[in-house]
């Protein structure tokens, strides 16, 4: 029987497959390239290989997309018949408990199996992806913990694991060695996206806008190549750099650029697409007919009941577009939601009051966003994404309590914003609208409501660099 790099058996496989097999688990690790192709030349070349089908099914499972989830489905129902060794079996169940929609129960099962095949690396990936869908940040960082000290430079691998080790520091808020950490993945492999998005987080936590722009820049050539998965992602950090330090100009090239240019319909992309654009009107930007495009793209995604965090940010185009229909029926579809599983307890408490608060502040009732939105806070890191990812939830309140007059949130809100990063214009402008004169305060409130009526356009603030003086 033949072996993957890192020593652990491959029932079925044969020497041709072997290479197909490493060519697609290598795409997976860098995010650079095509997994999928080879992995189905595999299975056709050798339908007993088991480990390239259930990698398979990992890729199409984790993408949280209708289409590909079934894919996988029909994929593990004929993986089910074959005779499995016990690694195989392992997957087998955890993929089952995956597709029906139980991450924490997935991911639970996958802590067992890495502590069982600490150099199982397809299943430490998976695992890391698990644990950044439900928003996981101590098992993102402790998953790769328990077994590092097993590993060694010597096993093939190996700085894919730093990699991933360190954006779980950096979630966890170790930013000095989650950045340590980063860059020694990167010196022994540069390509490796994960390390490289560590590092990029880092500096976005601590408010470090110019050096994310060098970071990014300097190292361009290792992650915007035309095959890499991960290129629009990390477009999006850069944009986020230029954000915060008022650049908006330099944002909405991004935009029309690199980031939507290809017009994407990749879920992760288009959360990007959304977020992006959510934050730049929050800042006073018009985006113009932007949102038109993206909110048609997410009809092939946006059901309602597979992943309620693509649901939301689909919430925000279709809410930019004017596409009221669509806002309703997935409000309707996330409030109705009887299946018994995790991601519909994820849609009840969080997906839901999220998308209302969305709405609400969209539609100019700035109040009952900030309840929606406040009373949700503390637990939307439950069904996924990164900090960086939710602090646009923050924003949006902060931005619904300055403009529905309730100072006490706002001026806390821009405080609490401040000492994470106090040299922020986003954030110090904040703090200068929310203890403005009680005149200005009011006047900020009565414009808010004459703009409530258009409901295809956002209630719109004055931009904050127009007022914010030099730093």
């Amino acid at each position: 029987m033949l072996n993957d790099r890192q020593g652990n058996a491959l029932s079925g496989a044969t020497s041709e497959t072997l290479v197909l097999y490493h060519r697609a688990i290598d795409a997976f690790n860098l995010y650079r390239g095509d997994p999928v192709t080879p992995l189905e030349q595999a299975i056709e070349a050798a339908p007993s290989f088991i480990m390239a089908r259930i990698a398979k099914i990992y890729l199409f499972a984790l993408a949280t997309e209708p289409a590909a989830v079934a894919a996988a489905r029909a994929e593990l129902a004929a993986v089910k018949g074959l005779r499995l060794n016990d690694r195989e079996a392992s997957h087998v169940a955890i993929l089952a408990q995956l597709l029906a929609g139980e991450w924490s129960a997935a991911g639970l099962a996958l802590d067992y199996h890495n502590l069982h095949y600490p150099h199982d690396l397809l299943a430490l990936q998976a695992g890391h992806l698990v644990d950044f869908y439900r928003a996981n940040a101590r098992n993102l960082r402790d998953r790769l913990a328990r077994v590092l000290p097993r590993w060694s430079s010597e096993i093939p691998g190996h700085s894919i694991a730093m990699g991933m080790y360190s954006f779980g520091l950096e979630e966890t808020g170790d930013y000095a060695r989650a950045e340590q950490v980063g860059r020694q993945a990167l010196d022994l492999q540069p390509l490796d996206c994960w390390a490289h998005h560590a590092v990029a987080h880092v500096m976005e936590m601590q408010g470090r806008a110019q050096d994310g722009i060098g970071w990014m820049t300097e190292r361009e050539p290792y992650w915007s190549g035309d095959d890499n998965l991960f290129k629009v992602h990390n477009w999006w950090h850069l944009a986020l750099c230029h954000l915060d330090l008022g650049q908006t100009k330099e944002v909405l090239a991004l935009y029309d650029g690199p980031i939507r240019q290809e017009r994407s319909t990749v879920v992760l992309d288009m959360i990007d697409a959304s977020a992006l654009l959510w934050r730049l009107t929050l800042t006073g930007q018009d985006v113009g007919e932007r949102w038109q495009e993206l909110a048609i793209a997410w009809d092939q995604h946006a059901d309602g009941q597979l992943y309620p965090f693509n649901d939301w940010h689909a919430v925000m185009a279709y809410l930019g577009a004017g596409r009221d229909d669509r806002v309703e029926a997935l409000l309707k579809t996330l409030r109705n939601t009887r299946r018994n599983s995790e991601t519909a307890d994820w849609a009840r408490r969080i997906g839901l009051p999220l998308a209302e608060g969305f709405v609400a502040f969209w539609r100019g009732h700035y109040a009952t966003a900030a309840e929606r939105l406040h009373s949700v806070r503390f637990i939307a890191n439950a069904f996924g994404g990164s900090h960086a990812q939710r602090d646009i939830i923050d924003w949006t309140l902060t931005e619904a309590a300055i403009r529905g007059g309730n100072r006490e949130l706002a001026e806390g809100m821009a405080n609490e914003r401040l000492v994470l990063k106090p040299h922020s214009p986003i954030n110090r402008d904040f703090l200068r609208r929310a203890t403005a004169p009680a005149v200005a305060e009011r006047q900020v409130a009565c414009r808010g409501a004459q703009l409530e009526a258009p409901r295809s356009l956002p209630p719109r603030p004055r931009t904050y660099m127009r007022s914010i003086g030099p730093l």
